[in-house]
């Protein structure tokens, strides 16, 4: 019955995320009036609702006034760097209709997604179609991926590199990462055209504008810089056996001599499938990288380290 009727504590959570629930708390604790009056809530289901929140563990109540918990004031707080709340963002306004037609795609075999009324073309290609829905998309990376992009800008052997280009790049925070944590390199950020002014906007909001650059491309049918290093996050899980293994044979044929490939997922155990560590690495080895090893970073995530 919990894991049945799970929708209903899911979907608190995201309305809650999309009203700012938490970033209204920010400061400090609100009475119950004034805090449903500036989420603009009704009075019928006011009550039930940041009381339903209490329950659930996300706020704390004392007497008639509401605060976060340490945890949704430090992840779920707008202004905050660790806001993981794009990724409940995204959740709310596209995957949770997505996963009301799971019955018909387990029969039909069809996607549900953007593309669901033309499988021929990519889901990419129509999600970016929609700016507003893209930004939403690319905001919503960045927060599922933050923590692993600040281990890897930490972990990966990058003192003896001068450039890099992260694969897929999105709104460009793994790119940016690891220009704040090494001064020394310059980047760059590959992604479809639309991308570019979102990427740009955010390498210039954390001032590496000056080190980190976008370029355009289709990392399929499109020439890849030469780098010292190449990064993929969270890309290959999306591509077939064959995309997988022709991504990784393109970088190995355009890193530089001694360069590296970083690839990181969230890896399964060497028995499943999408793709485990031990599959990365027989992949790599195909494409000719003389070593490569499994290194976990934070979470479920783990990367794939492969030395050209």
């Amino acid at each position: 019955m919990q894991v049945g009727m799970g929708f209903w504590a899911s979907k608190t959570l995201l309305s809650a995320v999309e009203m700012g629930v938490f970033t209204e708390l920010a400061d400090g604790p609100r009475e119950f009036s004034e805090l449903s009056g500036r989420l603009g809530l009704h009075p019928r289901s006011a009550r039930d609702f940041l009381d339903a929140l209490v329950a659930l563990g996300f706020l704390h109540r004392s007497e008639n006034a509401y605060r976060n918990t340490p945890d949704t004031d430090l992840f779920l707080d707008r202004n905050k760097p660790g806001y993981l709340g794009g990724m409940l963002e995204m959740a709310n306004a596209r995957l949770f209709g997505f996963w009301n037609h799971l019955t018909e795609g387990l029969r039909t075999g069809q996607p549900q997604n953007e593309a669901k009324n033309d499988a021929a073309v990519s889901p990419f290609t129509a999600l970016y179609a929609d700016p507003a829905r893209l930004k939403g998309f690319l905001k919503a990376m960045s927060g599922i991926s933050h923590g692993a992009n600040l281990a890897i800008a930490r972990k990966a052997p990058w003192g003896k590199y001068q450039t890099y280009a992260d694969l897929g790049a999105a709104q460009g925070d793994l790119a940016v990462q690891i220009a704040l944590a090494n001064p020394h390199l310059r980047g760059i950020g590959l992604d479809l055209p639309e991308v570019g002014p979102i990427f740009e906007e955010y390498a210039a909001k954390n001032g590496v504008s000056d080190r980190v650059r976008f370029q355009p491309g289709n990392f399929f049918d499109d020439p890849l810089p030469a780098v010292d290093v190449f990064t993929m996050g969270h890309i290959l899980h999306d591509w077939n056996l064959e995309q997988k293994k022709m991504l990784i044979a393109k970088a190995f044929g355009t890193l530089n001599r001694g360069g590296t490939l970083v690839v990181y997922d969230s890896l399964i155990d060497d028995d499943g499938f999408d793709y485990t560590g031990a599959d990365c690495i027989g992949w790599m080895k195909e494409a000719g990288f003389r070593e490569a090893h499994v290194e976990h970073l934070i979470g479920p995530d783990s990367m794939v380290v492969g030395i050209k």
